[in-house]
């Protein structure tokens, strides 16, 4: 019975983040409440707050569920052993693009926190998460260049911590200009076709 009980409240927990997904994504974040999550799930208020203390709580819970296979590409990309940095931090990023690009929960997330997250008071907090994130990519990217670095493998000239921002900024301006008209250019193809144009700019060519 505990076991049954213990499914049932997983079952739960998921169906109110799928529907708070869905929520989110016509709504926007400041114009969704609980009450309208909860009488979509078909659940009550307080089973919402038996999983998450607030909407800001859901919404994070909700990114968590895609950001965690995206965050495993960027740990590798990172790896001070791997013996091809900029072949890891390749397929890192072409697995993000292909993620969203295959993945409908993935869009939508991706559509609410770039187009439906205003940062007003009551997100202050998602705000500061986002910057974590933000941060933590960077980070990632910039130990991805620097290993590049330390293997010969982009010139000298190369800042690696302005290439990790340039880097950072060019895969969310694909991802942002795909979600804007999806129909117009496959993300794949195009997106991965810009991370190597990126890459190839920095790259040591002598031998």
């Amino acid at each position: 019975m505990v076991r049954k009980t213990k499914e049932e409240a997983l079952e739960t927990r998921a169906r109110i983040l799928a529907t708070a997904e869905q929520i989110f994504s016509e709504q926007g974040v400041a114009h969704t409440s609980l009450q309208d999550i909860a009488v979509a799930a078909n659940v009550t208020r307080g089973a919402i707050y038996w999983h998450f203390k607030n909407k800001i709580d859901l919404l994070d819970a909700m990114v968590q569920r895609v950001k965690t296979p995206m965050e495993e590409g960027l740990r590798r990309s990172s790896d001070v052993s791997a013996s091809d940095p900029l072949g890891q931090l390749r397929q890192s990023a072409t697995e993000t693009l292909n993620l969203v690009r295959e993945d409908p929960s993935a869009r939508r997330v991706c559509e609410i926190l770039i187009f439906k997250c205003e940062y007003v008071a009551e997100t202050i907090d998602l705000q500061r998460r986002h910057h974590e994130d933000r941060n933590n990519s960077l980070a990632h990217y910039e130990a991805a260049f620097r290993n590049a670095m330390a293997r010969n493998q982009l010139t000298e000239a190369v800042d690696p911590r302005h290439a990790a921002i340039g880097f950072h900024a060019m895969l969310y301006g694909i991802l942002m200009d795909w979600l804007l008209a999806p129909e117009e250019f496959d993300l794949t193809v195009v997106g991965t076709n810009m991370v190597d144009t990126f890459i190839a700019g920095l790259k040591n060519t002598r031998p």
